[in-house]
């Protein structure tokens, strides 16, 4: 028996025992208002609900006079050993040994899709993250909103949201123009302008832009900037996408920022005026057009277009938000770093400018810093720590789970020793040791003849067996908070604790027989709870974007 199941048919007896006296109030009832929680002393029970006190205002009864009115009708659900009222009304459920068994079974049915809920179903969401300039190379701080935002995403796939991951690319302003200036100085072996972005990386792309067209040094200066320009734009973010793709990162969505200023007069920017004006917030002070986004909690008002007639960034902004609603998405979510504090309250603001609601159709998650003690920066790009080093140095597995694993909102400073060492202080280790552990012992039962043939799942007593199947039973639970908070980083935490739960179980309980001791019932249902928990290690692996390897 699983959690939803168990809670179903909580579900029924809670019902039966409201409707007696208010059949409006029974109506009401869902499966969603019985919480299941695991006690933590197992002395208590497998589970444990506060049903009885959440209900027994409405019905006018005293809850742990309920909590005993609710105990006969529990005690009746096939798979409930027994049933005891705690304090002012809790209820601790055991169940026996075959109910909490099947768990096994069901988990290995459902193979990679365990852990997968339909609690965002319904929900559209589009998620943008990293959306870095493509004029030059990702660093660090990329590298951690590439992890977060890409398991973020997974997390939410698998709680039922409808779910496009997407990246900006702010490949329109005054930041392209020097870009270009900087390459093409570097093709002419020119002194570098004002401000150029540094590094050898622009002394690479200059001696590729003149290697492709030779006539830099002979067309007007303005074609050559733009010539050079869009070569070295087009590389760079050729690099972008494949050192995310090595990252194991995946965009559904690239979204140029060009495409919002063209055709000119009658853009997406153009157009965003005119509709948030439409809504009533636009208005028009010393030549300039405003947006009133203070009616919406932010600091000051926004202009949308100077007095000259050049827009803003707060335009592009606006017209980039519409554009995702205009695509169908009833949720956005910005994943912005620790230097965007203050974009908050502007985009929340420009959201609801545009008829939305503030607190219900727009997120925007900031991110905080990260450092890696003893990091280098980068040979190529001088005044930077590059993703594409840190991914060699560290590698993937070890860098997507260590960014997983903390709140966004944490600063974080990590420790490439321990992320390289080979023992169970090294998280990412642990959790991997642990799935590779799961084959093994497979592996060996396979050579000692012990089968998944048939299962006796009353057969799994021990008390360790009792503590990982409840472990299993969580991971559901644990990804649709995961989803429904933000917080990826609980699926990592989780899977330690899981792992724990297995290696004490492994100590204790053998799945293949010791000496000439023939095979048994017993041996071949910790096999289905071995390779139960080797499938749920996986599927949290795999939200979090980090292998599971067979052998290590």
């Amino acid at each position: 028996m699983n959690p939803d199941q168990l809670a179903a048919a909580l579900l029924a007896v809670v019902v039966s025992a409201v409707e007696r006296r208010d059949p409006a109030a029974a109506a009401a009832l869902t499966v969603g208002d019985i919480a299941l929680e695991r006690p933590r002393n197992r002395d208590h029970g497998d589970w444990a609900t506060s049903v009885a006190l959440k209900n027994a205002k409405t019905i006018g009864m005293a809850p742990r006079a309920f909590a005993d009115e609710l105990v006969p009708g529990i005690q009746a659900i096939e798979g409930v050993a027994a049933v005891d009222v705690a304090g002012p009304g809790f209820l601790n459920i055991r169940l026996d040994a075959g109910a909490a068994g099947e768990l096994a079974r069901i988990i290995l049915e459902a193979g990679a899709g365990y852990g997968h809920t339909a609690t965002l179903a319904g929900q559209t969401i589009n998620l943008e993250f990293v959306s870095a300039n493509p004029t030059g190379p990702l660093h660090i701080g990329h590298t951690r909103w590439a992890a977060l935002g890409d398991s973020l995403a997974r997390v939410l796939k698998a709680s039922g949201a409808e779910v496009a991951s997407e990246f900006y690319i702010n490949d329109a302003g005054t930041q392209m123009n020097l870009f270009g200036e900087s390459v093409l100085a570097a093709a002419l072996a020119e002194p570098a302008p004002e401000g150029a972005y540094p590094g050898q990386y622009i002394a690479d792309l200059g001696t590729r832009a003149i290697e492709k067209r030779p006539d830099l040094a002979t067309m007007p200066r303005d074609e050559a900037v733009a010539v050079a320009r869009e070569l070295a734009y087009t590389w760079q973010l050729s690099e972008i996408r494949e050192s995310l793709a090595a990252f194991n990162v995946h965009f559904d969505v690239w979204f140029s920022e060009r495409q919002l200023h063209e055709p000119e007069g009658s853009s997406p920017i153009d157009q965003a005026v005119d509709r948030l004006r439409a809504q009533g917030h636009v208005f028009d002070l010393d030549g300039a057009i405003w947006v009133r986004t203070t009616d919406f909690g932010d600091d000051k008002d926004r202009v949308i277009k100077r007095a000259n007639g050049v827009y803003t960034y707060f335009a592009a902004d606006a017209a980039y938000y519409l554009s995702k609603r205009d695509r169908g998405f009833g949720h956005t979510i910005y994943l912005l770093g620790a230097d965007h504090h203050g974009y908050v309250h502007r985009l929340k603001a420009l959201a609801g400018a545009a008829g939305d609601d503030p607190n219900r159709d727009i997120e925007v998650l900031i991110g905080q810093l990260v450092s890696i003690n003893g990091a280098r920066l980068s040979k190529r790009a001088g005044n930077i720590i590059e993703l594409n080093d840190l991914r060699a140095w560290l590698g993937t597995d070890a860098l997507r789970y260590s960014l997983a694993r903390y709140p966004a909102d944490s600063p974080l400073t990590l420790d490439p020793e321990l992320l390289q060492k080979r023992s169970n202080d090294n998280p990412v280790f642990y959790v991997q040791y642990a799935h590779a552990r799961t084959h093994q012992v497979a592996r060996n039962a396979a050579d000692s003849g012990v089968t998944r043939e048939s299962f006796a799942a009353e057969l799994l007593t021990d008390e360790t067996e009792s503590v990982l199947l409840g472990s299993l039973a969580e991971f559901p639970r644990i990804v649709a908070q995961a989803a429904e908070l933000r917080e990826p980083h609980r699926v990592a935490r989780y899977l330690e604790q899981l792992a724990a739960a297995y290696h004490k179980w492994y100590d204790t309980c053998r799945v293949t027989p010791q000496g000439d001791d023939p095979v048994s019932e017993t041996h071949s249902a910790r096999l289905w709870l071995n390779d139960a928990t080797g499938q749920v290690l996986r599927n949290g692996l795999t939200l979090i974007g980090v292998s599971a390897p067979e052998r290590m």
